[in-house]
């Protein structure tokens, strides 16, 4: 039997043949993440990671996840007290954990200028740095030490300014990386250049997607900026879906409708330590890619094992991204 096949049909066949080979590409690949777990993290002797937010919740899990993989890791947070309570809760678990504990309040700027002074005077490169640290929905507007809107100061201008600060540190490191962690809020968030501090009309949920929108620009700019200026920082993205932490009762409030069914309805939240791996594959995973944005792979990103997630439009935008960065530099009155 003859087949015959003009030019048209053969190239058909040649895309069926390339498209076969994606798919299975990408599924390979995804098979590969299926149900990652601290279990897969590297096992490392020297590593120095920095963590904001880590006496609770999320950044927490991460500590005591790296800790345990041999890390040296140090935990920031605003409160001392927290802070010792955090290290010793870690060594409970591992005797032999490398963590200790510095103050640092991200609503201001001098006390991160102060935090990073503290890191360059030591001179230790910095192997992973991993921008967690929070603050979700005020009731009321607020801002920082600086005059910023709280969540946009706190979760997008602190980390920026943070990490300004540390690139010297970072660049040391033979694979410095860089995880800003976002939130699945970001979908309903958009950058509104006009008023970036929500000072004309302020609506929490707003503010707050707005500021997980600007963490997600960010770490893709990182990227960007990384590759064009040779930094050799590999930033990364990654959000911990629906998960069971104190964000909720102390940003909203416990009587918020959030806080409430944080509260009485727990089966909703998947537990902390399970909203930690995304961030922890960003963090430490060799598939793990610069410029990529990692979160749960199941309900809607809600929960589950990390995979890859889904950016919204103006994220995807360069342009805007790029925008987004040149106004940090400026309010945060840094350079990178």
């Amino acid at each position: 039997m003859t087949f015959h096949y003009n030019n048209t049909t053969f190239g058909y066949i040649c895309f069926l043949n390339v498209t076969h080979f994606c798919i299975n590409k990408k599924h390979e690949k995804q098979t590969q993440m299926k149900n990652w777990t601290t279990a897969d993290i590297p096992q490392t002797n020297s590593g120095l990671a920095i963590i904001t937010g880590s006496t609770e919740g999320i950044g927490y899990e991460d500590a005591l996840a790296l800790a345990s993989a041999g890390w040296n890791v140090t935990l920031t947070g605003r409160n001392p007290k927290k802070g010792a309570e955090s290290t010793a809760r870690i060594k409970q678990v591992n005797p032999i954990a490398k963590v200790s504990f510095e103050q640092i309040d991200l609503a201001d700027l001098s006390s991160i200028k102060s935090f990073a002074s503290r890191m360059i005077s030591k001179g230790r490169a910095i192997d992973l740095l991993i921008n967690n640290a929070g603050v979700m929905t005020p009731p009321k507007r607020l801002e920082t030490v600086d005059g910023f809107e709280l969540q946009f100061g706190t979760n997008h201008i602190g980390h920026f300014a943070l990490t300004a600060q540390l690139l010297p540190l970072l660049r040391k490191s033979r694979e410095g990386r860089v995880v800003t962690v976002s939130s699945v809020a970001n979908r309903e968030g958009a950058i509104n250049f006009d008023d970036l501090q929500s000072k004309s009309a302020y609506a929490p949920g707003k503010a707050y997607s707005q500021s997980k929108l600007a963490n997600l620009m960010f770490a893709i700019e990182l990227q960007r900026q990384s590759e064009k200026h040779g930094w050799g920082i590999t930033s990364i993205a990654a959000h911990p879906g629906v998960s069971r932490t104190n964000l909720l009762i102390t940003g909203a409030g416990r009587w918020s409708v959030a806080g409430m069914a944080r509260t009485f309805l727990p089966f909703l939240f998947q537990p902390s330590a399970q909203g930690a791996l995304p961030t922890l594959y960003a963090a430490t995973s060799p598939d793990a890619r610069g410029g990529a944005y990692y979160g749960p792979d199941r309900l809607m990103e809600t929960r589950g094992f990390p995979a890859v997630s889904k950016i919204p439009a103006q994220a995807e935008n360069a342009d805007d991204s790029l925008k987004l960065w040149e106004i940090s530099k400026a309010l945060a009155k840094v350079e990178f």
